[in-house]
């Protein structure tokens, strides 16, 4: 179900999946890749565990949320509204995962109020800050934008962002997602993934349950990357989804669900 509360006068959207069952056993929030929105959850909305609410926002700007105030966009902006809306659901901490973006909003929440984390599901994403390179990339993205529009974005990453084995099965509902976002949305997006802090000291220093997920076919953030975050964090538990590409828990759904299920049985049950 779609709900809307306001932030610092603008609009926050966010789906939401309320716990089933007489016992509540907590509040899982899940933030979006780029360059989708909270859709890209309904997978999981429908087969994570009874006793769990689900929340997926719209960051800012993409779906039907505001875009940001802020005259210089960062990735702290998004984690901002991430706290408004766990305030607003009178929800003290919440096990968040975010994938790829969503990843990176998950680190900036680890930085700015580590209480309100109760664990993390970090998938197909990475601690560090863009290379040179990536940020090049970036600039590139701004030419296409202004070029081709949001349609134009989606096509140049749809071959990164979906791996061999399934490609032909999500590639028409990722482009329409990816397609209908908004182009300030997604210029400001990409200020704030050029701008984010590398998050890597942050590991060491995570004492509440982690999952790192990743698909063994991400071209972007794949299997070597996971595995290293998965030492650097005590305890982390790690999940690779075979015949997955960048975007897990759309390609595999059924083995990305399992592995959550089983972290949250495991460590909150």
């Amino acid at each position: 179900m779609r709900h809307h509360f306001d932030h610092d006068g603008r609009r926050i959207s966010y789906l939401e999946r309320p716990a089933a069952g007489e016992r509540v056993a907590g509040t899982l929030v899940l933030l979006h890749a780029f360059p989708l929105a909270a859709a890209m959850w309904e997978p999981q909305f429908a087969a994570l565990p009874p006793g769990w609410r689900v929340v997926a926002p719209d960051l800012a700007g993409f779906g039907e949320s505001a875009p940001g105030a802020s005259r210089f966009p960062g990735i702290d902006d998004y984690a901002s509204d991430v706290l408004a809306l766990l305030d607003h659901l009178h929800v003290d901490a919440a096990v968040v995962g975010g994938l790829s973006m969503g990843g990176y909003v998950a680190f900036a929440l680890q930085r700015l109020a580590p209480a309100r984390l109760r664990g993390l599901v970090l998938a197909d994403t990475r601690p560090e800050a863009d290379s040179e390179q990536a940020r090049a990339t970036r600039m590139k993205t701004f030419e296409t934008l202004d070029r081709e529009g949001p349609a134009g974005v989606a096509e140049s990453m749809l071959p990164k962002l979906l791996g061999a084995t399934t490609r032909y099965d999500v590639v028409a509902s990722v482009r329409s997602l990816a397609s209908s976002q908004r182009v300030e949305g997604v210029r400001r997006a990409v200020f704030s993934l050029m701008s984010r802090p590398d998050s890597t000291h942050l590991l060491r220093d995570i004492t509440s349950p982690v999952l790192v997920v990743a698909g063994d076919e991400d071209e972007i953030t794949g299997p070597d990357v996971a595995r290293q975050m998965h030492r650097q964090v005590a305890g982390a538990e790690l999940a690779l989804i075979g015949g997955a590409g960048h975007l897990s828990n759309l390609e595999q759904p059924e083995a990305f669900n399992l592995a959550v299920s089983r972290f949250l049985a495991s460590h909150f049950s």
